[in-house]
């Protein structure tokens, strides 16, 4: 059974892409009230029965905020949640709202082995998951022997070795990443607007990967903030909000394992943790699939979306 996990791109930095996100944070962007709204969102996160979370090295101070809040709740090493990060991407913005550029991506070994021990030292024995941020088969990672190596032997010494799909073409890299191997876990993009991966990341499912989804909400456009009437009436009439509508739909599928969400307040958090109450049926989800549309109109839709 699919559960609900929370990942802090949104909570570890100032500027995202979601919709609203500058709202959200009420112009209050000083690294001290991040951290107290991200251990708060956590708080609110844990009580709710989430226990697996997600960051990054390019979100921000997530790392840094994840692995303070465990410290002080006094959680032992993985003794009951599971906590994942990902290399790749270098946060630039400096915490700036207006950067030009927010982070910048590089997935090479020697990347790797600086950015393993920058999360190490933030999440120390907390860390489980380590997985390559946004892999893609023009990057060529997924070719690259020395950066494979050098997974193995973190795998071998017991990490769990993942890695993040991304753009038009995510099937094509997860069935890559299949014939590889080496991986233990999948996070890719499947949403109501964007469900071209769901073969692969059936696949995926069968081949013992545990599989993770992002953007189940699609970066805001499939909450109330989204504003898709097809969405919002069928939440409406089923007395939920879009944002648990849509998450619900992720949770009924068989190959799901974990879904994140992006809150950056507890009450978009309580919002999408209503997702696991919602029972679906065939007729619902089959209406609710006519939202998709082609994979390159939406990662051209997300590309455009300003960070706020």
């Amino acid at each position: 059974m699919a559960v609900i996990g929370l990942g802090l791109a949104a909570l570890g930095r100032p500027g995202y892409i979601n919709l609203g996100h500058g709202q959200d944070l009420a112009g209050d962007t000083e690294v001290a009230s991040l951290r107290d709204r991200a251990h708060t969102v956590l708080d609110a996160a844990y009580a709710g029965g989430v226990r697996y979370y997600d960051a990054a090295r390019s979100y921000g101070r997530a790392e840094e905020f994840l692995g303070s809040w465990l410290t002080a709740r006094g959680f032992a090493p993985r003794a009951d949640l599971t906590v994942a990060s990902k290399w790749g991407y270098t946060y630039t913005a400096n915490w700036r709202v207006d950067a030009q550029i927010n982070e910048v991506k590089e997935l090479t070994v020697q990347n790797l082995t600086r950015q393993i021990a920058e999360s190490r030292a933030l999440l120390g024995q907390y860390l489980g998951i380590y997985q390559i941020h946004s892999a893609t088969i023009e990057s060529g990672v997924l070719d690259d022997h020395a950066v494979l190596d050098e997974l193995a032997q973190l795998r071998a010494g017991g990490l769990q070795i993942g890695f993040t799909s991304t753009g038009p073409h995510q099937a094509q890299t997860i069935r890559r990443a299949l014939e590889v191997g080496g991986f233990d876990v999948v996070q890719a993009t499947w949403n109501l607007l964007e469900p071209s991966a769901g073969p692969a990341l059936a696949q995926a499912h069968a081949a013992g990967l545990r599989v993770v989804i992002k953007e189940a909400v699609a970066n805001g456009r499939l909450t109330d903030r989204g504003a898709i009437p097809q969405l919002v009436g069928a939440a409406q009439r089923g007395g939920v909000t879009a944002d648990a509508l849509a998450l619900a739909v992720v949770l009924a599928q068989p190959w799901v394992d974990v879904v994140l969400s992006g809150a950056t307040t507890v009450s978009m958090l309580t919002s999408n943790l209503a997702a696991a109450g919602v029972r679906l049926n065939g007729n619902e989800l089959e209406e609710l699939g006519s939202l998709a549309i082609a994979p390159e109109l939406y990662w051209n839709q997300r590309s455009g979306l300003p960070w706020n």
